[in-house]
């Protein structure tokens, strides 16, 4: 072969390799796409399912989500919530409310395909009805080290630089990089129309209910013509968690409404030691078990570690050799765990409080002004957990005791 027809077959062979693709078009991965295709790199972006599908999420946008987000992405908000109705188990309701906005609530089908739309304008190309059965970093179907492939369902094989996982706690992609999972909850949903006479009771206002068993709460979400009503609770006690949900709604006048969708879904958390890559593949999102551990807020890590996660695969996508690789995937990790690790760390000790002591919970969020005032910082993103804990002794030594 001549050096010129070499040359040529050698352009043939980088074109056919993808210097990201990234599975799973969830809010993770969908960010992590974006994150690569506006840094100019070529992105295939892979989903199982056909957009827009639903998913049991309560929809709550607070700050942080709203502060990951793609630049100019108008949010498709059903309501903007200025107060919080608390109760304890149905007992003990109290409102507070704001003159700013909490948070807002969206709608996942809507809001997910928004994120993937933004991703392909960026460059990302999205091929949808497409099963990861497995990644492959050695092997027959790898040709060089400096390839990863995915190989789908169908047998079809899709070569890349560098491979982010976001196809959710039970996917394919964190089985392989190994990820480690320690707190598994369950979680209920209904989506439920109501009359316009409910509706307008609840619009602008959500409920928070401190549930009966330790660790669980439930909740009201307004969306317009619909309430996303829902609870969760550990593992384990699947028929309990039913039975809260059958009392909760009934508790709120609820039960002779037809629910148009009922589902449930398992939110896994990692274990601190967990990894977050293998070779030149990163996980993010659910699919590191990323999300709060109280709370089981998981937009906005997905939304967060998805961005980190396509930045830093862009990194790993350009490494040469094995030990470069290694170095980017570390600092990938080191940024995830010096960031979104420190808030799970907080969440932990948040959620062991939390169970042992629920009243307590609910009367300093009802009747202690500092304790809403933080709340309401955390809903809008100018605070966190884990800065509250860092500067507030009396919040420090409260949670120490609960390690004890």
């Amino acid at each position: 072969m001549s050096s010129e027809n070499a040359d040529a077959g050698h352009e043939h062979e980088e074109s056919s390799v993808w210097d990201v693709v990234v599975v799973g078009a969830g809010p993770a991965g969908a960010s992590a796409a974006y994150a690569a295709a506006v840094a100019g790199r070529k992105v295939l972006l892979l989903e199982k399912a056909e957009l827009p599908r639903y998913k049991t999420c309560g929809g709550g946008i607070i700050g942080f989500s709203r502060d990951a987000l793609p630049p100019g992405f108008e949010l498709p908000l059903k309501d903007r919530i200025h107060a919080v109705t608390f109760s304890l188990n149905g007992r003990l309701a109290r409102t507070r409310r704001s003159k700013r906005m909490l948070f807002g609530l969206i709608n996942r089908p809507e809001f997910d395909a928004g994120l993937v739309e933004q991703a392909q304008k960026a460059g990302a190309e999205l091929r949808t009805g497409a099963t990861v059965s497995r990644v492959e970093q050695h092997g027959a179907a790898v040709p060089d080290r400096r390839t990863v492939a995915v190989v789908l369902s169908g047998g079809e094989t899709v070569l890349a630089r560098a491979v982010v996982g976001a196809d959710g706690s039970a996917g394919r992609i964190g089985a392989h990089v190994g990820v480690k999972l320690d707190q598994v909850d369950l979680g209920l949903e209904s989506e439920i129309p109501v009359p316009p006479t409910v509706a307008e009771d609840w619009a602008g206002r959500v409920l928070i209910d401190w549930g009966p068993m330790p660790g669980s709460y439930g909740w009201v979400f307004p969306k317009g013509d619909t309430l996303t009503v829902g609870v969760i609770s550990a593992r384990g006690d699947g028929a309990g968690t039913k039975r809260y949900l059958e009392d909760f709604v009934a508790r709120l006048g609820l039960a002779g409404f037809e629910p148009t969708i009922s589902s449930g879904h398992l939110t896994r958390c990692r274990t601190e030691d967990s990894p977050l890559s293998r070779g030149r593949v990163l996980v993010c999102g659910d699919a590191a078990g990323l999300l709060e551990p109280w709370t089981r807020e998981g937009i906005s890590f997905a939304l967060r570690s998805g961005r980190l996660a396509g930045e830093w695969a862009v990194r790993v996508a350009e490494a040469h050799d094995a030990v470069d690789a290694r170095r980017q995937a570390l600092n990938y990790a080191f940024a995830v765990k010096a960031g979104l690790g420190v808030e799970m760390s907080v969440g932990r000790r948040m959620l062991k409080l939390f169970e042992r002591r629920p009243g307590l919970l609910h009367a300093v969020l009802t009747g202690f002004r500092p304790a809403w005032n933080a709340f309401a910082g955390i809903t809008r993103g100018t605070t966190s957990l884990a800065e509250l804990v860092r500067s507030h002794p009396l919040a420090q030594r409260a949670l120490s005791a609960m390690d004890r």
